[in-house]
């Protein structure tokens, strides 16, 4: 249920808001809902990791991915994929410990 929430919420704001906002969406979603420390980062991390390269894909198949040649060129990878790679794993990450965040902070209010 979070992962899908987070997966549906951050799809549909990525075109039109901040990329920071799956961290907020994450964190607010996992308040409300989230169960427990590891489902909460997995399911964030997994969300955000699927809606990045999805965006990223939707972005530099267009061009024939050239951008995204050239970037991995800058860093001496050898292909576009691992930059899409790399982009999905920074974006899982901030996904996944925002979510975790905002199990935290509940846990942290219901003990109080």
């Amino acid at each position: 249920m979070v992962f899908l929430v987070i997966l549906i919420l951050s799809f549909a704001s990525g075109y039109f808001l901040p990329w920071w906002i799956v961290a907020l969406i994450s964190f607010l979603t996992t308040l409300v809902i989230g169960r427990t420390a590891k489902g909460s980062f997995w399911s964030g991390f997994a969300a955000v990791l699927i809606v990045w390269i999805v965006l990223a894909l939707f972005k530099s198949v267009p061009n024939e991915h050239i951008m995204a040649t050239k970037i991995a060129h800058l860093f001496m990878l050898p292909a576009w994929g691992y930059i899409l790679a790399i982009t999905g794993i920074i974006g899982g990450i901030v996904g996944g410990m925002s979510a975790l965040s905002g199990l935290w902070l509940r846990q942290a209010i219901q003990k109080q």
